[in-house]
């Protein structure tokens, strides 16, 4: 009785409600629209307490937006969203994006996304942006990635977790919330053991590939090819102000003491990552301008339009063994851009291991890998974003210029 009079008093309702249509012949279907990358920019790579100590993630990721934006051509009130990558997050105060991008002078009503996806942080926000121009949900975007690692805190427990007398522990921020597996409770660095061990990428491999690395990046410095994207940051001090040009401590190399360092992380005799051969600690930022085609168009004959965005695709495994992840990704990435591998002209695994790379190359039967950030650059001495993978894509866009066929980046 009682859920009879409960259905009538519905009834009664719904029939005083507006009559709402909804019809299912309305097209709502939009054709996928092209995204083009039109610049790239990218502050130097500081060393860890190095020359950028003093400055915040997003005062570098404002110079970084500031300079690709002036690069691009794309008028400030074109921009509609700003997605910036960066993993470290404490100490770097209220939603950094947003601080990012108007201390680069983009006005207030520009919404700002902050992405944590750790290695990935920074292509996760070209993702997303790209993903918006091709829904034609804009026109022109930003994204980028944002590290400061030196700024990073240490971390003591509230008051009412402390205990009443005796010793506090103090936390590492850069190791919980950056470095540290939180699933098996060891460090990052052991992952990359794992994968090594499961893959037979051997110590000398690994050595081997983070020498070239160096010398690659000293050549490349050598020669000047990094002008056009660097965004020279000034610092200011007790003596005044520095203007920082140059990516600091690429060239350390010491072939012989690189070969000689101890393993970092597995230390019974069976280890094979060390400190040469996995990234440093390192502070820096780098940005993106993507549009659509029409703006592409329209603002890119000078700038020269650096990349049409094909495809993207995620993926995932155990959290050990993260490390090989994206050659999962692999196949569904040629899938949805329609290609296939022997199609590809470079490919780059953004990670912090020398052991990664050389892992994917085996998973992947790629036996020539032209990893932006360890082959052109520093073997991920681009720790910026412990590697959201940021600044290493403003090195990858020098490979897209360079290349007609497809460039496949993860």
């Amino acid at each position: 009785m009682q859920a009879s009079r409960a259905t009538s008093r519905l009834a009664l309702h719904a029939a005083h409600l507006p009559k709402q249509s909804f019809s299912t012949s309305r097209t709502v279907a939009k054709e996928i629209q092209d995204a083009y990358i039109l610049s790239a920019a990218r502050t130097p790579v500081a060393k860890f307490n190095g020359s950028f100590a003093s400055l915040s993630a997003p005062q570098l990721g404002a110079v970084a937006i500031k300079s690709a934006l002036e690069k691009s051509n794309v008028p400030a009130d074109k921009i509609t969203d700003v997605y910036m990558g960066q993993v470290l997050q404490g100490n770097s105060g209220q939603a950094p994006a947003r601080q990012a991008a108007i201390l680069a002078g983009l006005s207030s009503s520009v919404e700002a996304i902050t992405i944590n996806k750790v290695c990935a942080s920074g292509l996760k926000a070209v993702v997303l942006a790209a993903q918006n121009i091709q829904l034609g949900l804009a026109e022109a975007q930003v994204a980028g990635g944002m590290e400061s690692m030196t700024q990073v805190p240490y971390y003591l427990p509230r008051a009412s977790q402390l205990p009443a007398f005796g010793n506090m522990k103090v936390e590492d921020g850069l190791i919980k919330d950056g470095l540290w597996d939180v699933y098996n409770q060891f460090h990052m660095g052991v992952c990359a053991e794992n994968t090594a061990s499961k893959y037979d990428v051997t110590r000398e491999e690994q050595d081997d590939y983070a020498i070239q690395s160096y010398q690659r990046a000293q050549a490349a410095w050598k020669e000047n090819k990094f002008a056009d994207e660097i965004a020279p940051v000034t610092v200011k001090n007790k003596k005044g102000e520095t203007v920082i040009s140059k990516d600091e401590g690429f060239e350390n190399l010491q072939v012989e003491k690189l070969k000689s360092l101890k393993p970092a992380f597995v230390r019974d005799g069976t280890g094979t990552v060390t400190a040469g051969n996995a990234s440093t600690l390192n502070d820096g930022a780098s940005a993106l301008v993507l549009t659509n085609r029409e703006l592409a168009q329209q603002y890119g004959s000078g700038s020269r339009v650096l990349a049409r965005i094909v495809a993207s695709a995620d993926a995932a495994l155990d959290p050990v063994d993260f490390p090989v992840a994206p050659a999962k990704a692999v196949p569904i990435a040629l899938e949805r851009a329609g290609i296939t591998k022997d199609q590809v002209a470079v490919w780059e695994f953004n990670e912090a291991f020398a052991a990664v790379i050389k892992a994917n190359e085996k998973v992947c039967s790629v036996h020539q890998i032209a990893s932006a950030m360890r082959s052109i650059l520093i073997r991920n001495r681009f720790s910026v974003c412990k590697m959201p993978g940021s600044t290493p894509l403003v090195e990858l866009f020098r490979w897209v210029i360079l290349s007609a066929a497809p460039v496949l980046v993860f």
